[in-house]
């Protein structure tokens, strides 16, 4: 809980929402760094468009959280920065893929080790680690339609946030609802047709902290390790699918593609903002979904995550079958 009794809930909230804003709005009219997404053959898109929207995320969610009575460890608050700088240079440069995976790498383990080696021992250390590692890499792979990313970011830390009210913490509570505004502010400018993208410099840091947050919660008994991997499983079963079929065919799984479900989807020729939309149905649904199974028994929070298993399933045929009838291109 909060001790401070000056301290307001509104305020960094508000200025998350306010920093991202005005920074989103003055690098889409400057365009001073003059860093643009030019389509290719595996984007959506087919004109130029900047792509330095994380920055002004990132930046809105640091300065958020200096109005907070609360900070977080320096491997989360480091970790992010880094990511940040690595991937901002990334999308200027374009890094080596070796160079940006021992990054991650070296901020998923000092994570995790910081956070679950006294308590939880190497084996949980490990798990965390590559976990970590996929989840930073897969927000990545998932930020390539209009509004999906900011989508995945404002309702999977918004579920957090609510989660981590109910059960007593809000200054966490606090920490994942700026990040969640800030996606907000993003969104407008984001949504499609997008005026803007959050680049790598945005969704390696996101993906970062969504698995780095949700592990935190869970170390600190704010909910089970199974909430985060539902908030988030519109991402994670999208891109985890995808890159174990890519490796199945004996395809370089780090190598750009279109073939993830949403961008077939896109391609199929239901359109961005329609994809977008029904992103926005599905991850509030296992967003609420979760939230209500956190209070129900054992048994009730099994048949939840056993329903989504199926749902998924069946979903993934049918948009197989859908989607051989209508390839796009």
């Amino acid at each position: 809980m909060i001790a401070d009794p000056t301290f307001s809930p509104v305020i960094a909230p508000l200025i998350a929402f306010t920093v991202t804003f005005t920074l989103i709005w003055w690098l889409i009219k400057s365009n001073v760094l003059k860093i643009l997404d030019h389509p290719n053959p595996r984007s959506l898109h087919t004109m130029p468009v900047p792509r330095t929207g994380g920055l002004g995320m990132v930046l809105g969610i640091f300065t958020s959280w200096a109005f907070l009575p609360v900070t977080l460890p320096v491997s989360v608050l480091f970790g992010v920065a880094l990511l940040a700088l690595t991937s901002f240079a990334d999308d200027i440069f374009g890094l080596p893929v070796l160079g940006r995976l021992l990054v991650h790498g070296m901020v998923a383990v000092w994570f995790s080790v910081a956070l679950l080696f006294e308590t939880n021992g190497w084996m949980a250390v490990t798990i965390i680690t590559l976990a970590t590692v996929w989840m930073i890499n897969l927000y990545n792979f998932m930020d390539g339609s209009d509004g999906l990313a900011g989508g995945m970011t404002l309702i999977g830390f918004s579920c957090y946030g609510l989660t981590a009210w109910q059960a007593g913490n809000e200054s966490f509570a606090m920490i994942n609802f700026c990040i969640a505004v800030t996606s907000a502010a993003f969104l407008l400018f984001n949504f499609h047709p997008a005026r803007i993208f959050m680049g790598d410099a945005g969704a390696i840091p996101l993906g970062f902290l969504a698995a780095a947050l949700g592990t935190t919660g869970w170390a600190n008994g704010l909910w089970p390790l199974w909430l985060p991997v539902l908030a988030f499983s519109p991402f994670i079963v999208d891109a985890s699918i995808t890159l174990a079929k890519r490796a199945l065919r004996g395809e370089k799984i780090w190598q750009a593609h279109r073939e993830h479900y949403y961008q077939r989807i896109v391609r199929s020729g239901f359109s961005q903002r329609n994809t977008a939309l029904l992103g926005y149905v599905l991850m509030f649904a296992t967003c609420i979904s979760a939230v209500w199974a956190l209070r129900q028994d054992t048994a009730v929070q099994l048949g939840v995550g056993m329903a989504w298993g199926v749902f998924y399933l069946i979903v993934m045929v049918f948009f197989e079958h859908y989607l051989e009838r209508r390839p796009g291109d």
